[in-house]
């Protein structure tokens, strides 16, 4: 088997579809209704009506972007998807602004009116009450009708439109090499995560490059995206100051506090990530990583070349891994091959990175992901696997019930990392393959417990300093330096200063700080993990549950139903970094062995 490529029939035939069109008339004509009954919002049935009109819209949208950013992933300069997306966009924000004075109505009105309109036979309706309480914590935060529908029409063409211009950039982006060659932005990417060792240098110093060559428009999206945001969150400030924070915690579903311990005790302990790299450089023969290396695969240790999966043997490992939980999970990898869901194949002009999605419509979940053949690889495909399982076990709850925050979204992901990881090290029959499957434990760390919080606390800087004005590139490669040193330490030989730039993750327009839910996800999910030894045959039932509480609960409240225990305290985080602690050590015990015996 070669690496996949997605059968999305199960949507539209392709981009030409006449139900796409025939589809988007039927969204035109829920705006429409919207409009024609927002006079009536007094009346409960009206309100019940518009929830169910609001959701079916959302939910044909929701499927036709999908559709279409699927295209585009295969194909950042494919015209046709470029196109449907910037009208879908448009369309979205129509629907935003024809729903806006229902949400006030939502947010101010007693709650025993919204009782009342909650008490509704449809799902669509009455699983609106967790979304409907959330949002009613933020309404001294909300705008008139009239402004809030402005905001939305405006960002169509403005903030998304700086996103969109971050992705029309790296998507048609080429990388010269010192060699000569030219590789696409995704090709020369996906080099730093592989075995090529004597590539990676040359590839990152091509990206280093590209991005130096790109950098005051690099810049221009990151200022004028945080200068939105703080010119919003002043006009939201007018009953209580609204901080730039503010946003991703409400986005996230968790506390100040609980984001605070997290950040405080992961930098208690960056020894320890940065114990990881120190590890990882030993193995390279080097006193510390380089810039261009700290994500890439395990040297080997032997004369033999890195082992290099196929894709088959990828799905094989992950199915049996999978299997080791309950075989339900394992029937489940083998219903995204069969079923095409699944895209892997390595193409030209190919978007960056890895993602789970999926058609709201059919609640079929999809993965995207560019197969290398490298361990690295196997762990992001068994993570975007565990995404997509998160999805499917939810698939026959209200769809408003199932958008859970990025918080949680990186439990099941994570989890299903860890579940790989695991079942390869168990199945190890020498020192050397140990150290290679507690190379990704280190390399995990290291990524999420230093890299991560780089990002966090880069992030929180600027938009500190932005507040003052805009800040140049050469000023942003100063801030990324100096956090990059921070966290890093001895552990790396030199910092990345455009690290800003080339990290798709600061140019999102939807939402900022899209970096700490990655470090809570993975400490969260190893204490969920955790449970499985002492919860036995009762874990893969309470596990399941937990996943489909993660749509309609606090984060608090899901680690305090599943765990009994308090986010806010370092204890929960410790206890997390003190099992990865022990992998470190058990790394380092084996490395020892296999340098005396050599």
């Amino acid at each position: 088997m070669t690496a996949p490529s997605w059968d999305l029939s199960i949507a539209y035939q392709s981009l030409r579809d006449d139900k796409i069109e025939q589809d988007i008339e039927l969204i035109k004509q829920c705006i429409l209704v919207l409009e024609q009954h927002v006079t009536r919002r007094e009346n409960t049935s009206v309100m019940q009506n518009a929830i169910q009109t609001k959701e079916a819209a959302g939910k044909l949208l929701s499927t036709i972007d999908t559709f279409a950013l699927c295209h585009a992933s295969r194909d950042a300069t494919n015209g046709e998807a470029k196109a449907l997306i910037g009208k879908l966009a448009k369309l979205r924000s129509e629907l935003s602004q024809a729903y806006t004075p229902y949400q006030e109505t939502l947010a101010f009105a007693p709650i025993e009116d919204i009782q009342e309109i909650l008490d509704h036979e449809s799902g669509d309706v009455y699983g609106q009450a967790f979304q409907i309480a959330c949002e009613r914590k933020v309404a001294d935060t909300k705008l008139s009708v009239a402004e809030e529908q402005l905001l939305s029409a405006m960002s169509v063409d403005g903030r998304d439109a700086w996103g969109r211009m971050y992705d029309n950039i790296t998507g048609s982006l080429q990388i010269e090499l010192e060699s000569g060659e030219t590789l696409a932005y995704s090709q020369a990417a996906s080099l730093l995560y592989g075995t090529k060792f004597t590539e990676q240098e040359q590839a990152w110093r091509g990206i280093q490059k590209a991005m130096a060559t790109h950098q005051e428009s690099f810049a221009a999206i990151l200022n004028a995206l945080s200068g939105w945001r703080h010119s919003e969150y002043q006009k939201r400030s007018l009953h209580r100051d609204v901080h730039f924070l503010d946003s991703s915690l409400h986005q996230s579903r968790i506390q100040a506090s609980t984001l605070d311990t997290m950040i405080e005790t992961t930098k208690r302990n960056r020894h320890i990530g940065q114990q990881a790299g120190q590890l990882m450089a030993r193995v390279h023969g080097l006193s510390e990583m380089k810039p261009w290396n700290h994500m890439a695969g395990m040297p080997s240790l032997t004369e033999q070349e890195p082992k290099v999966y196929t894709f088959e043997e990828a799905i094989s490992l992950i199915r049996e891994a999978f299997a080791q939980v309950d075989q339900e999970m394992a029937e489940f990898v083998t219903l995204m091959v069969e079923n095409g869901w699944i895209d892997a194949e390595p193409t030209p002009n190919r978007r960056l990175g890895a993602y789970c999605t999926k058609f709201a419509a059919t609640r079929t979940p999809l993965v995207f992901m560019t197969w290398g053949g490298s361990r690295s690889d196997m762990l992001t495909l068994a993570h975007e696997l565990g995404h997509a399982f998160h999805n499917w076990v939810m698939r026959d709850m209200p769809l408003c019930q199932t958008r859970y925050p990025m918080t949680l979204a990186e439990t099941a992901s994570i989890f299903a990392e860890n579940i790989v990881r695991d079942y390869l090290l168990s199945k190890a029959q020498s020192d050397q393959e140990q150290l290679e499957m507690l190379w990704e434990e280190l390399s995990s760390a290291y990524a999420l417990m230093i890299n991560i919080p780089v990002r966090y606390e880069f992030e929180k800087a600027f938009y500190q300093r932005r507040l003052e004005g805009e800040l140049s590139a050469e000023q942003l490669c100063q801030l990324m330096s100096e956090t990059w040193q921070e966290w890093y330490g001895e552990s790396m030989s030199e910092p990345d200063p455009y690290f800003w730039a080339s990290k798709l993750h600061f140019s999102i327009s939807e939402i900022s700080f899209y970096n700490y839910p990655y470090l809570f996800g993975y400490l969260f999910s190893k204490g969920v993990y955790a449970q499985r030894e002492a919860k036995g045959e009762n874990f893969y039932g309470d596990y399941v549950q937990l996943l489909r509480d993660t749509g309609c609960m606090m984060a608090e409240d899901v680690v305090e139903r599943h765990l009994g225990m308090d986010l806010s305290e370092a204890e929960f985080w410790q206890q997390s970094i003190d099992m990865l602690a022990q992998k470190l050590a058990q790394f380092e015990a084996l490395l020892s062995l296999h340098e005396q015996s050599h």
